[in-house]
């Protein structure tokens, strides 16, 4: 939710910088338009000319921001276009005390044209030219972006050391960026045949040597004994879940008390794994984890100074509207304790939500999902922001940061002593059983015959064969065969009874080569027979396999809840106004006012969220005494 300065890229050449929410990247060819002002005047930026052309990159740059010429929302994305700009203009004068080498522009844009293919000098210029540049006016905005980049590092580089407090409060607020994940000690047998599986895990349950038998028959690990890690001193070294495939994983993990798993198969393969050692999740200590704790408060405090001066930068600037069709819409939408919330911070943040896409595809409920939902959200989480760093203050918290890292310290500053109980564990556990459930599945032929006879017949003939072509056989035993292929019990795939043969409690499978056939079952005036391979029982996850991920997630649930009811009574204390309603009725009478005008007699096709190319945009927006526009 922090305010961003974004400029958008197409042939991108320097790596990203946060700062502190403002996320600036260095732009290549395509959106250069910091000391260019040749074209139609629009805005003027503490004495800065900038037309209409540069706004229109910045808007054509942005597949969101062009989506939308007209009504509310059209209001709003021409905003973020003009804030956008106006804080690339902002950064770009607050730089102009950098000095650039010669040597280092032409080093950048030597990078430029390698990684875009155009070392050719025809190549190069032109692309530039297509872009309305000529290779000096490019290397001067080369210059202008390596000058930012240097003026950002150097406030980054002023901000104060981290002290001792705030070093152990964010240990102490932020136990899982410090946990070590859960690990297993154990060996593996993995083999490519289900039969050959079943037959080594009951050696190995009857007291068999598991390294042994792995040494002889699996096909990973053999000749370290089926070590899941590297062996020392003869035991195998612990390792995380992420050293087996999923589904084998979960079975060895849920031996916390050690032990053998059954049969798992996975892809093509079957797993057996011997737990010697189950080593649960546990959390560094603190001189461990120091130095980690020491560079997360360091950059903190590299992104709160430069929002303190990026703040400064705005707060002194001027904007006139020169040109009425890029007057645009940025009231004061809340205050904090006397500190202003700009409109175009909210619209801003909204347009860079990673959802908005899908919004906007809603068409005419977008305008009503965004004003009803996503204005409200980012008002109030930016109102906390404004108020986080005063809050911070009065209770004496050694937290730093940005406003946003500031109010997610105090949020888990007030959930720290937040626990759960196994009892609220397994009380979630029965709540959403039916989520931890895998129903059975199986690769399934089935085989239609007209008599009963026949098709018992033929079953019969099949018992303790290898059969490896039941289709084959089916057709000249008289049947019609289907082949259902994956199928899941209760997927429709199947007729009821059929299922039932397959899957269903009463099930007899009898074995028939790599296979298995079920009983004769009657379907309306047929009689059907079912080869099934690849049978999956259905299963449900143990308490004891899902405990710890239950606790993480009530856990985090508990402190968001309990961190927000922390910060909401905080809150109280401060002078509040949040003019959201107002702002959002406002916008929509300027919307309606800069409406296209239809002639008579016509009607107007355009959709609310449809891409125009005329925008007759007018309005008052909010001035300063002078008349000037506050960014």
């Amino acid at each position: 939710m922090n305010q961003k300065v974004i400029v958008r890229v197409l042939l991108g050449v320097l790596a990203l910088l946060l700062v502190a929410g403002l996320a600036v990247q260095v732009p290549g060819i395509s959106n250069f338009s910091f000391s260019r002002n040749q074209g139609t005047p629009a805005l003027r930026v503490n004495g800065q000319t900038v037309t209409a052309e540069e706004l229109d990159r910045v808007r054509q740059g942005n597949q969101v921001l062009s989506s939308v010429r007209e009504g509310a929302l059209g209001e709003d994305f021409k905003t973020v276009v003009v804030d956008q700009k106006v804080q690339q203009v902002l950064l770009a004068q607050a730089a102009k005390d950098i000095d650039i080498k010669r040597a280092d522009v032409n080093e950048e844009v030597r990078k430029i044209r390698e990684q875009n293919n155009l070392t050719e000098n025809k190549a190069w210029t032109d692309a530039l030219s297509r872009f309305g540049y000529t290779d000096a006016s490019f290397r001067d905005e080369t210059r202008t972006q390596l000058a930012i980049q240097k003026k950002l590092e150097q406030i980054r580089a002023s901000a104060a050391k981290p002290t001792d407090a705030e070093v152990q409060l964010y240990y102490d607020l932020n136990p899982d960026a410090f946990k070590t994940e859960p690990r297993v000690v154990g060996r593996q047998i993995v083999v490519s045949d289900q039969k050959k599986a079943q037959a080594l895990l009951k050696q190995a349950q009857g007291g068999a040597d598991f390294a042994k038998l792995a040494s002889e028959n699996s096909l990973e690990g053999k000749d370290k004994g089926g070590a899941l890690g590297d062996v020392e001193n003869g035991k195998p070294r612990p390792v995380a879940a992420v050293a087996l495939p999923q589904e084998v994983a979960t079975a060895a993990f849920a031996l916390t008390k050690g032990g053998l798993t059954d049969v798992v198969k996975s892809g093509d393969r079957y797993y057996i794994v011997k737990v010697e050692q189950y080593l649960p999740a546990g959390t560094r200590s603190f001189s461990e984890a120091r130095a980690d704790a020491e560079k997360a408060v360091a950059d903190q405090k590299k992104n709160a100074a430069l929002e303190t001066w990026f703040d400064g930068v705005v707060k002194n600037a001027k904007v006139e509207v020169l040109d009425k069709s890029w007057d645009y819409f940025d009231p004061t939408v809340a205050t904090v304790n006397g500190q202003n919330i700009r409109y175009a911070t909210v619209v801003g943040t909204i347009a860079a939500n990673p959802q908005i896409s899908q919004v906007l595809a809603q068409g005419e409920q977008a305008t009503q999902f965004i004003n009803g939902f996503f204005k409200p959200s980012v008002v109030q989480s930016l109102i906390e922001q404004y108020a986080a760093p005063t809050i911070v203050k009065n209770l004496k918290v050694p937290l730093a940061g940005s406003r946003g890292e500031l109010l997610q310290g105090l949020q888990a500053y007030g959930a720290r002593d937040v626990k759960v109980t196994d009892a609220e564990i397994r009380a979630e556990y029965e709540k959403q059983k039916a989520n931890y459930a895998t129903p059975a599945s199986a690769n399934v032929s089935e085989a239609v015959f007209a008599d009963r006879a026949k098709a018992t017949a033929f079953r019969d003939s099949l018992i303790g064969k290898s059969v490896t072509t039941f289709t084959t056989l089916a057709s000249k035993a008289g049947g019609t065969v289907a082949e259902r292929g994956a199928v899941t019990q209760g997927d429709g795939k199947l007729g009821t009874e059929i299922d039932a043969a397959v899957f269903g409690a009463k099930a007899k499978l009898a074995g028939v080569g790599e296979g298995s056939v079920t009983d004769v079952v009657q379907t309306g005036n047929r009689y059907s027979i079912g080869f099934v391979k690849d049978l999956v029982k259905a299963s449900t996850k143990s308490f004891d396999e899902v405990r710890e991920e239950l606790r993480s997630q009530l856990l985090q649930q508990k402190r968001q809840t309990t961190g927000q009811t922390f910060v909401t009574a905080q809150l109280k204390s401060f002078k509040v106004q949040n003019n959201l309603q107002k702002v959002v009725a406002d916008l929509d009478k300027r919307a309606a006012a800069n409406a296209p005008k239809t002639p008579a007699g016509q009607t107007n096709a355009t959709p609310q969220n449809g891409s125009s190319d005329t925008n007759t945009n007018s309005g008052t927006g909010t001035t300063s005494n002078d008349g000037t526009k506050q960014p």
